[in-house]
This record gives C-alpha cells, structure tokens and sequence, in this order.
C-alpha cells in the first residue's frame, strides 16, 4: 500500500499571528472585570446594654492597669496544670479533626485556583482517514494541547476561588477558637479537680473528727454522763460525714476520668492534684487579668471571625453562581510537529498550530441556574443569621465573665469572713459543751456550720477562677495575637466600632463600613 503524505497544516500569516495573540491576551485580561457577587457588608447588630454588674466589672478590669491578654503559658503558672494542657494539644481529637479541616480547605483552595489556568498537556496523537480524494492518509502529530479553558469573564472562577479562600480562613479561625476551647477547657477541668480533691480531704478530716467524737460520746455514755438521745446525734453526723467522704471520692474520681477524656490521653498521676487540703492553691497560680477593653473586643474572637469569613464565602457562591447563567466561553488549542511519519515529527518545517473557541449558554435548565442563585442568597441569609447570633453570644460570655469579674471576688471576702466566725463560734461551742454550758444540739449547729462555711470558701474559690479562665476565653484569649494567617483577614477587614459597649443607659451596636 502505497502512503501518501498528508497535506500540510495551514500557517499563520505572520501578521495574523501577533493579532491572534493580542486578542488572546485581551480576552485573559477581561477574564479578571466582571464580578457579580454582592459587596461585602459586615452585618449591623445591635445589643443590649450591659447590667450594671457587667459595667462594674469592665470598670473594674479598666481600673486595673489594662495590659494585653496573656499567652495562655503565662496565664497558667502551676506547673503541672500547665504540662496536662500541653499534653491536651497533643493528642486532642477534636483538635486534630480541627487541623485537617484546615488542610482539606487549605487543598480544596489549590483545587479551585487551579480551575483559573489553562491545563497544558504534552500529547501526541495519530490518525488515518480519506483526504478530499479518498486516498487514506496517516496524521500523526506531537505536541502542547490546551483543551477548554473557560475565560472568566463574569468571574465564575474566581469567585469560586474567593469562595475557596473565605472557607480556609474560616477554618483555621475555627481551629484556633478549637484551641482557645481545649486549652480553657482542660484547665478549667484541672482546677475543678484540684477544688474537688480539696472538698474530699475536707470531708475525710470531718469524718475523722467526728469519729473522735463519737468515741469519746461512747466513753461517756457509758458511764451515764451521755442520754441515748445525745449519743445518737453524734452517730448520726458520724454517718453523716460517711457519706460525704464516698460522694467527694466518686464525684472526684468523675472529675479524673473527665480529664483523661478531654486530654486525648491517659494524665500522668504525677500531674494530677492530690486530694488535700490547699490543694486548689493553683487558683492564686493565674496569672491576674486586666483586660484592654477596646471597641472591638468582640470581633477580635475566632468564632466571630470565622462567621464572616463564612458571610463572604456565601457572598462569592452568589456571585459564580449569577455568573453560571452567563455564557460561558471557552479556549482550545495546540501546537506541535505534524507529519505522516514518524521521522517527520522530528524534522524542521512541519511546526503547526490550531487555535479555537466556542461559547455556551444555556437555554433550557428548567430553571436549575435560578434556583442555584436562590440556593446561594439563602446560604447568604442564613450566614448573616449565624454571625450575627456569633456576635450576640459573645457579647452575653464577656458580659457574664465581666459581672463576676470583681463579685465573686467580694464574696470570696465574705466567704472567708464568715469561715473565720464559725470556727472561733465552733471552738467556743465545743468549750461551753465541754463545760456543759450549752446543750449538745447547739454544739452540733455549730459542728454542720463550720463543715458547710469550709465548703463553701472551696466552692467559691473554684468558681471565682472558673469565671477569670471564662473571661480570657470570652476576650479571644491570646489567639489574636500569636495566630498568623488568618489574623491578616481580621486586619484586612478593618475592625468595626463596638459603640457604647461600656454604659448601661444604651444599647450597643456593631457595625461596618462596606469592605471595598
């Protein structure tokens, strides 16, 4: 069978050529004019003013030197507490899950920018078929092929990839809100522990006072200084403090397995609290805050943050998807050595090039491109709803931690006070029983007080530093501070204005100027 060489490919007139070209290139360059998502908006939300408890509280922390948060390492000055929190970053599943969505977004970005460029592939390609004459010819060709390339120039992709982008950075302020939470958490779990431990070996030493006295109830009764009555009332607190011995070892025991729970790990017993008393000493181990309360405290928060990154990937989705009912237009092309040989492909003179285009708009969908567009407007209400409850909660867990900010302080005063007057009022009971000045009931009064005032100072020690970690966590803790990337969009965005945000006589709003 006899070959024929395949007639040539059409060539370029060299002035057609830098004339095509140009074109390309203003079609590349209106690829990056036309924008159809809506402007960006920082949602307005307005606020309840704060109680006069709060507006005490954040007088108070202004009084009180403001300095920045702290990091989190110096915020926590017990060592041991310090070293489980660590041991919580490391091996945290809810944190590590919190990573790799960062990672998968942080993917999915590269993914969606990657859909903005040509794809250039080395192809080589051979064909036989009838020429005009209906001789069989062979085509074989080598060379760079671009296949669609959608130019973008209604910005379907690149609100795509605003989109992609937005996600990102609303995932990795969810990882850091995710670790200002395990780093709260885990050590508002030890300090419980350590209050927890405490009342156990304050019910242990009641138990073993009042098995004291119980012994010394049935010396007496068996001589006939004591009634049945009297020695019965003892037993019966002696039972009493029984009980709270195994109720203080089974809620601290949960406590412990709280922990190892949170931490991801099993605790070393080396770093757990020991029950006794003056075990939550670690509470004057906080560091003291005196928060900076600035006007826009609250949209420094991660989980704030993340809400409106979230606002402006629902914004972009509108945007591509308004763009998808525009045609789209696309780009292919190649270039390459033809031949109808196989030694032709590395000869000179057989270079060729093809360059194509076509548009598309659909026609009939039956109404699937409007409802995409109505889809992407409800995802963009619905994240206007979620930043702004954000906004809410935030403001009513920094109002709550400001209330107790010097409250629970006062009444640790009064608290202590009130321990120091039992225990003298316990002491002269138990001399004037003793004495046989007052009777045993009067005596057992003053026995459940003191136990209860002991209780109570533990309690609300405990709940005085719940309230400070809870503040430093309401502020954003130090995230806004150490964290990298996506701290740049809250800077980027421009921090709005928190008007009011210290009275009582009005509300607070929060709100923006258009982002440009």
């Amino acid at each position: 069978m006899t070959h024929h060489p395949a007639p040539e490919a059409p060539r370029a007139q060299p002035s057609a050529l830098p004339a095509r070209l140009a074109a390309l290139a203003a079609a590349a360059l209106l690829a990056a004019c036309g924008n159809l998502a809506p402007v960006h908006e920082r949602p307005t939300v307005t606020l309840p003013a704060l109680s006069a408890a709060a507006a005490e509280g954040a007088a108070s922390a202004a009084a009180n030197a403001p300095a920045p948060l702290p990091a989190w390492q110096d915020l926590v000055r017990e060592p041991r507490a310090r070293q489980v929190i660590e041991l919580a970053l490391q091996h945290n599943t809810d944190l590590r899950l919190a990573l790799l969505n960062v990672e998968r977004s942080r993917a999915a970005l590269r993914l969606t920018d990657a859909d903005r460029w040509p794809t250039v592939n080395a192809a080589v390609s051979a064909q036989r078929a009838p020429n005009s004459q209906g001789v069989q010819t062979n085509t074989l060709q080598a060379g760079l092929q671009i296949t669609a390339w959608e130019l973008d120039l209604m910005g379907r992709l690149a609100n795509l990839s605003t989109s992609a982008q937005a996600t990102l950075m609303a995932t990795e302020a969810a990882q850091r809100a995710a670790r200002l939470a395990l780093v709260t958490q885990t050590l508002s779990a030890w300090l419980t522990l350590a209050a927890d431990g405490e009342l156990q070996a304050l019910a242990e030493q009641t138990l073993r006072d009042r098995q004291e006295t119980e012994r010394l109830a049935l010396l007496r009764h068996r001589v006939g200084a004591l009634a049945d009555g009297d020695l019965r009332g003892v037993q019966a607190l002696t039972e009493a403090a029984r009980a709270g011995v195994a109720q203080a070892r089974r809620q601290r025991a949960l406590d412990e397995h709280a922990l190892h729970a949170l931490v991801g790990a099993p605790v070393p017993a080396a770093l757990l609290p020991a029950p006794a008393i003056g075990a939550l000493a670690a509470v004057d181990a906080l560091a003291p805050l005196s928060p900076a309360l600035d006007s826009d405290v609250l949209l420094r928060r991660p989980d704030v943050i993340q809400a409106e990154q979230t606002l402006r990937a629902a914004q972009a989705d509108i945007g591509a998807a308004r763009a998808a009912m525009w045609p789209r237009i696309t780009l292919s092309a190649s270039a390459g050595q033809v031949g109808s040989q196989l030694s032709q492909l590395f000869e000179g003179g057989h270079f060729a090039w093809s360059l194509a285009s076509s548009a598309a708009v659909a026609i009939f969908d039956h109404g699937r491109n409007k409802a995409n567009v109505q889809v992407s407007q409800i995802a963009r209400d619905s994240a206007v709803a979620q930043y702004q409850k954000t906004v809410q909660t935030a403001f009513r867990e920094t109002a709550d931690a400001l209330a107790g900010f010097s409250s629970w302080q006062t009444q640790l005063d009064a608290q202590r006070a009130q321990l120091q007057a039992e225990a003298d009022r316990h002491r002269l009971s138990r001399l004037k029983y003793d004495a046989g000045a007052i009777s045993q009931v009067d005596w057992l009064d003053a026995e459940r007080s003191l136990t209860s005032a002991r209780q109570a100072v533990v309690q609300v020690r405990l709940a005085d530093a719940l309230n400070r970690v809870a503040l430093y966590k309401a502020l954003g803790g130090d995230e806004t501070r150490t964290a990298e990337a996506p701290a740049t969009a809250a800077a980027q965005a421009g921090m709005a204005t928190v008007a009011a945000a210290g009275t009582v006589d009005s509300p607070t709003t929060v709100a923006a100027a258009p982002r440009r």
